[in-house]
């Protein structure tokens, strides 16, 4: 049995590891999913086996209100509230490593038994981290909800005490190591944790949340993996650790992105001041708008067009008519590509995922390395929210916070159309001066209102 068992783990790990490695293409992300899910139910299989006494009724409790949660999550929750969705599963996953880990050692000292380190070390850190990941997931969900302001949240002080609870939490995991036994100590780290994590976050403004919700899934997968070592689970392990080490190295992809430092993201408190900064002035030049049809007549005498995907378009669900409009002009010999932003949207590969369920072919996305020695030679950069990334000021703007950044350089096209809903600046918090030049035409309108406007118009033409 204990052969079989073994065996399964390892099928689970091979899943795990093929799955992850097809997440990487759009093409084939959602067979990459389906052999990690497989992988994920030969590991629990095993577990249920694996064990002498099984409570089977509690299990299947369990087993019966996730599945209903999970489907529920599935069919309703909206494509733009996913970067909300994994907010939370980020976070449920730190609970239930922490609930895991705290219980065992629990159980332990209800039953006279000292934890051995082997089993201490983890069940602290299980604890802190998931604890952390948590109550840091929960504040970015209402971020990203809009239940609390999505910009910094910063107090005097702010920085002594987090430095401060950060020492007393060292001091507190030293103790509890060193005296698993005193659950007293034990809780005042959990307390602690709770609060750190939601001190962490609160300071992050809205446009990092991609790299936050990163960060945090990091989080989840090394509670994971302690919570592992604590139960003697090999495949739990093995899962945490890819999942730790996958979201370190996409947040270190996303922070390159934005040509910030990991710590700049996390206490740079990015977007705190009022943060309207133009390039030289250009805020208060004049803006040119224009209708549907000003634009299908642009888009009809075009011969290269660049679709810039944002959170406009997510919120518009404008995806499907994006596609329509991008196989309209392929029609007619127009060269459409669609240029996506690492940290586009509120989440890793948000607009990735938004484009795939429309069906826009792979072949068509270009990353923003490949794309901006195009723009010089396009007639028309279509641009669909994507406040930040365009902002032509990280590359000018020396006092811009987002001075750095690379960008998507749609100003530098012969012609750009910009839908947006209104001159608010973008999560940010900072005015663009793209929308002022003189290439530059603004669509004020729903994104999908609009898209399907100009479709109409262009197939009068």
């Amino acid at each position: 049995m204990n052969t079989a068992i073994s065996l399964a783990y390892l099928a689970a790990a091979v899943c795990f590891i093929f799955g992850i490695k097809r997440l990487s293409s759009p093409r084939t992300a959602a067979s990459g999913n389906q052999i990690s899910a497989l992988g994920m139910g030969l590991a629990i299989a095993a577990t249920l086996l694996h064990g002498d006494v099984v409570d089977f009724r509690g299990i299947l409790i369990g087993v019966a209100a996730g599945s209903a949660v999970g489907a529920f999550a599935a069919q309703r929750v909206a494509m733009t509230d996913m970067p909300q969705m994994v907010a939370v599963f980020n976070g449920l996953g730190g609970a239930a490593s922490a609930l895991v880990a705290s219980a065992e050692l629990v159980r332990l000292s209800m039953a006279g038994q000292e934890p051995a380190l082997a089993i201490a070390l983890p069940v602290v850190l299980g604890t802190l981290i998931g604890a952390i990941t948590l109550t840091g997931s929960l504040i970015a969900f209402a971020k990203l909800q809009e239940i609390m302001t999505g910009k910094p949240i910063v107090f005097p002080g702010q920085q002594l005490a987090n430095g401060l609870i950060g020492a007393s939490l060292l001091a507190l995991c030293f103790w509890s190591v060193a005296d698993p036994t005193h659950l007293t100590v034990f809780w005042a780290l959990v307390g602690m944790s709770l609060l750190l994590g939601i001190l962490l976050v609160i300071p992050i403004g809205g446009a990092d949340m991609p790299v936050v919700i990163s960060l945090l899934n990091s989080y989840s997968g090394m509670a994971a993996c302690a919570t592992g070592f604590v139960l003697g689970n090999q495949v739990l392990i093995i899962s945490g650790s890819l999942v730790g080490s996958s979201g370190i190295i996409l947040t270190n992809i996303m922070c390159r992105a934005m040509n910030r430092s990991l710590f700049n993201v996390i206490f740079g408190a990015f977007g705190a001041g009022n943060g309207f900064a133009g390039g030289g002035g250009a805020s208060n030049g004049a803006v040119k708008s224009g209708s549907p049809d000003d634009a299908a007549v642009i888009l009809d005498s075009a011969r290269t067009v660049i679709v810039v995907p944002g959170y406009g378009l997510a919120v518009a669900q404008a995806q499907h008519a994006v596609r329509e409009l991008s196989e309209l002009l392929g029609a007619r010999g127009i060269d459409v590509k669609f240029a996506v932003h690492p940290v586009a949207g509120r989440m890793p590969g948000h607009m990735n995922v938004l484009l795939a369920e429309a069906d826009v072919p792979y072949e068509l996305l270009v990353e923003m390395d490949e794309i901006n020695s195009s723009f010089p030679h396009t007639d028309v950069s279509l641009v669909l929210g994507a406040n930040d990334v365009t902002n032509p000021d990280a590359r000018e703007n020396k006092e811009s916070p987002i001075y750095g950044m690379p960008i998507l350089e749609v100003d530098r096209s012969r012609t750009v159309m910009v839908c947006k809903r209104s001159m608010n600046p973008g999560f940010a918090g900072i005015d663009n001066p793209l929308y002022y030049l003189p290439q530059t035409m603004m669509l004020f309108g729903d994104a999908k209102s609009m898209v399907e406007s100009i479709l109409s118009s262009l197939r009068e033409l």
